[in-house]
């Protein structure tokens, strides 16, 4: 299969290396010129997967209209932050077969990928792929499952037959509202477990694993109140891009969203941890916009309200907790 993976950063580089390793042909754009040269000479993705050698077989292009004509009978995967999926999908021809790969609602609008697409392109067949997946597990051959989700069976279907192996297992979905929901709230939810056990290691009454596990299980709660809201499957939510990516999300090492909450913890301040991080953590950019979608549709997310809170300096890191632990008593 011709595959173009549009967006050289973690997860779009982890991708092109398990679809070239599997024998497809591949060609990854990458934005940054400067970048690509590099990855040209050293074959290694050096900004963020420094550890991964890149198959020789793999393609590498600054020319986004030669890879968009790469896969024009093949599959386009976008791989660029939600920020850059609108343009993206807008450059694309309308017989393109596209899967995205951004989690989050769009900032300006609130809108998810596929409604975005649903908005540029009507006739396009799209999907989302996504899952419980760092990308340097990925890139690193170690197993991981993921969810291809689509309307099309057609398309998600091909999403398997380009990423599923020994390694790598892709599962199909017809629930792309279900799958992006999930991977969008998961992120915030995942600050919140952060800063829960950050505090966990500040003194002895702190919130504990107990806390923890409240705060992933009434998370769930909180994700499935707005994905239904927006038409998603119930059982979607207890799958890979579900339960499977808040678990990995809020607890895994790994996690951005749950660095932000740790150092939230620590009384460090929202732009110096996001200089730290170097990288993207949506879940910062998310948070305000799942408020506003949940607020329109009259969804109540407690979690995320007080992390919006927090983000926004409205609310100390204690009270944050000490809110949502001191909630009335309800039926679960």
């Amino acid at each position: 299969m011709k595959i173009s993976v549009l967006g050289a950063g973690a997860w779009g580089t982890a991708l092109a290396i398990q679809a070239a390793q599997a024998g497809h042909d591949v060609s990854l754009w990458a934005r940054d010129a400067a970048a690509l040269a590099q990855m040209q000479t050293g074959r290694r993705n050096a900004a963020y997967l420094p550890d991964s050698e890149l198959p020789a077989a793999l393609g590498l292009t600054a020319d986004r209209a030669a890879a968009i004509a790469h896969a024009a009978k093949g599959l386009t995967i976008v791989a660029t932050p939600m920020a850059g999926l609108r343009e993206t999908l807008a450059a694309l021809p309308a017989a393109q077969r596209v899967l995205w790969l951004c989690k989050g609602f769009e900032a300006s609008t609130g809108r998810l990928g596929h409604e975005i697409a649903r908005e540029l392109q009507p006739a396009m067949r799209v999907g989302v792929l996504s899952g419980p997946s760092f990308a340097q597990e990925v890139a690193a051959g170690r197993p991981t499952a993921l969810v291809a989700a689509s309307e099309d069976a057609a398309l998600a279907q091909a999403a398997v037959d380009a990423f599923h192996g020994e390694r790598l297992r892709v599962y199909t979905s017809v629930d792309p509202v279900g799958v992006e929901v999930g991977g969008a709230v998961k992120n915030v939810l995942a600050i919140a477990v952060g800063v829960c056990d950050g505090l966990s290691h500040a003194a002895p009454d702190a919130p504990g694993l107990n806390a923890r596990a409240a705060l992933i299980t009434r998370g769930l709660a909180e994700m499935m109140r707005l994905g239904l809201a927006l038409g998603a499957r119930p059982e979607t939510f207890m799958g890979l891009s579900g339960l499977g990516d808040l678990v990995l999300t809020a607890t895994g090492d790994l996690s951005r969203n749950r660095r932000v909450g740790l150092m939230l913890a620590e009384g460090l301040r929202l732009p110096d941890i996001l200089a730290r991080l170097g990288h993207v953590a949506e879940g910062v950019y998310s948070a305000p916009t799942v408020l506003a979608r949940a607020s329109q549709l009259g969804v109540d997310m407690p979690i995320t309200e007080a992390m919006v809170a927090l983000l926004e300096g409205r609310l100390a890191v204690g009270e944050a907790i000490e809110r949502l632990m001191s909630r009335g008593a309800r039926a679960e």
